[in-house]
């Protein structure tokens, strides 16, 4: 399926070619929704935090997406082939990007995703792996015991060689922290016994800080290094390491000592990837504040540089816990603070006037203090704005409880509510009873009925012998954002206890009829949709003449002759129509191709279909698809068939 707009009322399009039928060349589908970034082999995550969007780079695609920070697909750039890694300049311009496979350097611009260079690398293995450092990009590259660091400065100036002969044995992982902007860790990936490398790459040339090589700390193989401010190490996703000059010692470890990466932020915060969760803690944090679970393994967790999310690729589950064929950019929010949870149970209903009792609990991952403060309020038709009780402290393990009793009937909502502190985000959550009311007898018709382009239809409300409140308000709201819900009518019903209002429909409507209850009938509203095809007709031009076969319509073309199809509808902003395309061969009619076509303002679009070259039947037709015609303000539609009869 593929989707073509124009700003005028025609449009050109190869629909009957020479070879194969069909719809000429492709184009993209129109979009139902946010498109999500995935990828089928992990080449790199990175934020930009000036920009405030991600880039993910897809190594057997060779393709780098760019998301916005809620993860929704922006665009996409091929020909980057291998792609291994991915880094960013300090001021968010550039982003550079690791061709493995044509050994290359590609300087892309971040805003637009156009390449700005492409700075070869000579090496028969990489580059691999990016960083940026000390105001210029670094790489790896090379092959086991012949591997060094290259750079590439503000001039785009390639210095190759920048690492001392044997010291890296292996094209190294990479990696740096905006907090120590002239430090770069270089770690050789998955040996064991692994070699860890600090350098000072303030003056342009890598200075060796401290570099251990077998590593002797607590694990032989580390998958990550992540440098943390202040002097010290994320290791393997788990221990804290500080350094001098050739040694390390361990200063810490996060408790779970089976994660396989991890992240640190410019503020030493610290996400903990192990397999199907992420853990993130406070600089030097001994439990995690914040988990998430995600789809089996997940890979590549890295931060915004606000802290104000985690950019994660996520492994799609393929049923037999191996490796994911593919991965789904994830965005974690909220990682900074710790989520309370606040529970509240009350009787589902109750008599009015008569006492009930509320309990509940609070909780926390980060334990909260000793009798926490709670503020209570009860909402009812006494007190719609809501009315202030006693404050509850919680006692053991977080519980608390209150008696209360209800002045007035209706729905009464009890709202618990903690306001947070310096390490936990504000919480609360509500529980409704329902006081000596009754439920009303609220009746419509024609719900979910479909109805011809320009139909008067009457749609009437019944409400049943209810107490007090005789009142019923009918509002509608015609789909499409250019026209708001509105009241329709309101007023007593009659005798029957009915109240109509009469719509003549030209799209979708949504119905909703409220009644406002009174102290001893509930409210309620009842919601339904009606829905209007749309106006769709269409009609051939070119032909040298018509006739019937069978009981038929055809349109006779010469083989070299092009029909157009011009098509009307009932006009919306950003309307499209789809034209669907069937050849007749063996007795039945084929599906060829469908595609889109912008409409004018006017509602109208002519298409010039193409010459087939040769003789053959075909048949097509105009259909207003809803959602996917660019809107759902009417019903899906389908205009009826046109025939061509295509002679020599």
């Amino acid at each position: 399926m593929r989707t073509r707009s124009s700003s005028i009322a025609t449009a050109t399009a190869v629909l009957l070619g020479s070879v194969a039928l069909g719809f000429g060349v492709a184009a993209p589908a129109s979009a139902t929704s946010a498109p999500a970034v995935t990828v089928t082999s992990d080449g790199g995550v990175v934020a930009d935090g000036p920009l405030d969007r991600v880039f993910v780079g897809d190594t057997t695609a060779g393709t780098v997406y760019a998301a916005d920070r809620n993860g929704t697909k922006l665009g996409a750039l091929t020909g980057i082939p291998g792609v291994t890694g991915l880094a960013v300049s300090t001021d968010g311009s550039t982003l550079y990007a690791a061709a493995s496979t044509s050994h290359e350097i590609v300087a892309i611009d971040a805003a637009t995703l156009a390449v700005e260079a492409r700075y070869p690398v000579d090496t028969t293995k990489g580059p691999t792996y990016v960083a940026f450092a000390g105001d210029r990009l670094w790489f790896s590259y090379g092959d086991q015991w012949d591997a060094s660091l290259g750079s590439i400065d503000s001039a785009g100036t390639v210095t190759l060689g920048q690492a001392p002969k044997f010291l890296l044995w292996n094209p190294e992982a990479l990696s740096a922290n905006p907090a120590e902007p002239n430090l770069l860790t270089a770690l050789t990936e998955g040996s064991s016994p692994c070699t860890v490398t600090v350098f000072d790459v303030s003056s342009g040339t890598p200075q060796t800080v401290s570099s251990v090589s077998p590593y002797s700390g607590p694990v032989e193989i580390a998958e990550d290094v992540d440098l943390i401010p202040g002097g010290g190490l994320l290791l393997d996703g788990t221990y804290r390491m500080s350094y001098t000059q050739n040694s390390w010692t361990q200063t810490g470890a996060y408790p779970n000592t089976a994660a396989e990466t991890g992240d640190v932020s410019a503020d030493g915060m610290v996400a903990q990837v192990e397999s199907g969760t992420v853990r993130i803690y406070r600089p030097d944090g001994t439990q995690p504040i914040h988990s998430y679970a995600t789809n089996a393994q997940t890979v590549d967790a890295v931060w915004a540089p606000d802290d104000s999310r985690v950019y994660a690729l996520e492994g799609a589950s393929n049923g037999n816990m191996g490796t994911p064929t593919s991965w789904t950019l994830k965005v974690l929010t909220d990682p900074t603070l710790n989520v309370p949870t606040v529970s509240v149970k009350a009787p589902t209903s109750a008599p009015r006037a008569k006492k009930l009792t509320v309990t509940g609990r609070i909780s926390a991952t980060v334990p909260l203090p000793a009798g926490v403060k709670l503020k209570v309020t009860r909402t009812d038709l006494d007190s719609p704005k809501g009315k202030a009780l006693a404050t509850v402290t919680t006692g053991s393990g977080g519980t608390f409880s209150f008696p209360d009793t209800p002045p007035a009937g209706g729905t009464v909502t009890y709202t618990v509510a903690y306001a947070g502190d310096a390490t936990h985000t504000a919480a609360g959550t509500s529980a409704k009873v329902a006081v000596s009311r009754t439920a009303p007898k609220l009746t419509v018709g024609n719900n979910g009925k479909h109805f011809s382009y320009g139909t008067k239809t009457t749609y009437t409300v019944h409400l049943g012998s209810e107490y007090k409140n005789r009142t019923v308000a009918i509002y509608g709201d015609p789909y499409g954002t250019d026209q708001g819900k509105r009241l329709l009518k309101s007023g007593t019903v009659n005798s029957s206890g009915n109240l109509s209002v009469s719509v003549t429909l030209y799209r979708n409507w949504t119905f909703s009829a409220v009644y406002a209850g009174d102290d001893r009938t509930a409210p309620k509203t009842v919601t339904t949709h009606e829905y209007t095809y749309a106006h769709v007709s269409s009609a051939l031009s070119k032909q040298y003449r018509t006739g019937k076969i069978g009981s038929t319509t055809y349109a006779y073309y010469h083989k070299k002759t092009a029909p157009v199809l011009t098509t009307t509808m009932n006009s919306h902003k950003g309307r499209k129509a789809r034209l669907d395309l069937q050849v007749y061969s063996g007795g039945a009619w084929y599906t060829s191709d469908s595609e889109y076509f912008a409409l004018a303002s006017d509602g109208k679009v002519a298409v010039n279909l193409g010459a087939p070259g040769r003789t053959l039947r075909a048949r097509i037709r105009a259909v207003y698809v809803a959602n996917s015609s660019g809107d759902n303000v009417n019903a899906t539609t389908y205009g009826s068939w046109k025939y061509m009869d295509f002679t020599s």
